[in-house]
């Protein structure tokens, strides 16, 4: 994807000479003769990318670099520097400037450092334009995105949080599926009444059925008075079984019948006590096949799923992942002004989180911690989102933030038949219709690794090669050096460069 970059240097010859190379990169280029014109620029148009040469006349690069980040904060700044030096380099970072390169600007170097600059200034507005979401009014209360997928569970939830029918929220742990709830009471006509929430998982078997039907004095040991339980507590209002999968399969008749017939029968008593309460229920767990696996009765299933409720794990939600750190980050930085790096931003994007917006917010309260100037960094990330590349596939996103590279979607989709393969790159290579030369060539070019092979083309040079490929020779008449691959005839003098081959642009 092309960006559109603002060319700075005070020699109109190398300004026409980086056009030239932009364009051919791909780019929307322009250029100016000074600092000063380049703010002037600013002023009126928009630009992904700066592009300016450090030792000019009027006003250098690292001055420009420093009135950049005054005028436009977040637009990188790629310095371009004759002097080579480490001290340069420092200095143009301190300054402010994203990245630099030496003179003569190679193509091969310029291209991924603006790719890494545009996508930089992307993410950028992206958060920018999150945050303002964030500070503005939301879908439900202290619920955060704006993805397709949530506004799916934002339409459902407006849709059925009016009526008094039994709602099922699945989704995988730490997916907020109790602010879903609590969004579903605080939008009903039981808003007023209590909101009572019970975790199944927590509660021990023997003690459940006292929690949700309450008890009677004497009804076991230390009964020593009469309990309402929480269906009663709940009268006027909601009450939410959370992890409702973990609910033990004797108790299960008797939640059954209190749905069916509205009323309770505390435990050790002859008497059943009316309620009225709307119940919502979450679980993580497949109640399908715990029904076909005869964990989970199948009239409960159908008396609570009256509506379902999908939630999305967090790796399906796109820049989600931005706006729920920006709340986050807002919530817990306790008075400072703290806000993603793009840098940061990036690393958050390709994460997974098989933990969810939990472990989301772990990593969050972390990088506050660590934080030490006004932006989180990737520094202050966890060592696994630091390092993780994802091997998701995503085919039909519907987030443009998803999309991504063939090469990309090549890679991802070799790491997942890997990983389900256990690591065998023999049958992996048969999966994937490849040899397992062409397999490990693959994975070492994805790993950043030349694949050293004896199919590999022998270096050129101008003087005739005095022996073989760079295989070792083996003894014995039957043993003669195998020839280049590439070789199709005798070696020569080199010929002229490809018509395509570029210069580095001076």
């Amino acid at each position: 994807m092309g960006h559109r970059v603002l060319v700075v240097d005070d020699d109109p010859n190398m300004c026409q000479l980086l056009e030239v190379a932009l364009r051919r990169l791909g780019h929307d280029p322009a250029s100016v003769t000074s600092g000063s014109e380049a703010l002037a620029c600013l002023e009126d148009q928009d630009f992904d990318v700066i592009v300016t040469d450090i030792a000019m006349a009027e006003m250098d690069g690292l001055e420009l670099c420093r009135r950049v980040a005054e005028v436009r904060p977040g637009l990188p700044v790629v310095v371009i520097t004759g002097q080579g030096s480490m001290e340069a380099a420092v200095a143009a970072l301190r300054a402010g400037a994203y990245d630099f390169v030496t003179k003569p600007v190679d193509e091969k170097l310029l291209a991924p450092c603006l790719a890494r600059a545009g996508q930089a200034r992307v993410l950028q507005r992206e958060v920018q334009r999150l945050r303002k979401e964030v500070g503005g009014s939301r879908q439900l209360e202290d619920v955060v995105g704006a993805s397709s997928a949530m506004r799916r569970v934002y339409d459902l939830v407006g849709r059925v949080a009016p009526s008094d029918a039994s709602v099922l929220i699945h989704g995988e742990t730490g997916t907020g599926k109790e602010l879903i709830a609590r969004s579903i009471h605080s939008r009903s006509l039981r808003k007023d009444g209590p909101f009572v929430a019970i975790n199944c998982a927590a509660v021990p078997a023997n003690l459940i059925e006292s929690e949700l039907f309450g008890h009677a004095r004497g009804a076991f040991t230390d009964a020593k008075t009469s309990r309402a339980g929480l269906f009663v507590e709940a009268n006027g209002g909601t009450l939410f079984l959370d992890e409702i999968g973990e609910m033990p399969l004797e108790v299960q008749p008797k939640l059954l019948r209190a749905l069916q017939e509205r009323k309770v029968r505390p435990v050790g008593s002859n008497a059943e006590v009316p309620f009225d309460a709307r119940m919502v229920a979450a679980t993580n767990r497949d109640l399908e096949a715990e029904v076909e696996d005869k964990r989970f009765r199948e009239d409960l299933y159908y008396r609570i799923n009256v509506v379902k409720i999908e939630l999305p794990p967090l790796r399906e939600r796109g820049t989600d992942v931005l706006a729920i750190a920006e709340y986050l980050l807002r919530r817990l930085a306790a008075g400072r002004s703290l806000s993603l790096s793009p840098q940061a931003a990036e690393r958050l994007m390709a994460y997974d989180w098989p933990g969810n917006v939990r472990e989301l917010e772990n990593c969050m309260e972390r990088a506050v911690a660590l934080a030490r100037f006004d932006q989180v960094t990737v520094e202050d990330l966890p060592e696994k989102v630091r390092t993780h590349r994802s091997d998701r596939l995503v085919v039909s996103a519907e987030d443009a933030s998803e999309l991504v590279t063939l090469d990309e979607l090549e890679r991802r989709y070799i790491q997942r038949v890997l990983k389900m393969l256990g690591g065998n790159k023999s049958r992996a290579a048969q999966v994937l219709g490849l040899d397992r030369r062409t397999l490990y060539r693959k994975l070492d070019r994805q790993n950043g690794r030349t694949h050293s092979s004896s199919s590999a083309p022998a270096p050129v040079s101008s003087a005739p090669p005095t022996s073989g490929p760079s295989s070792p020779p083996t003894s014995g008449p039957s043993s003669p050096p195998t020839p280049p691959a590439a070789s199709a005839s005798p070696p020569g003098p080199p010929g002229p460069a490809p018509a395509d081959a570029r210069a580095p642009v001076r």
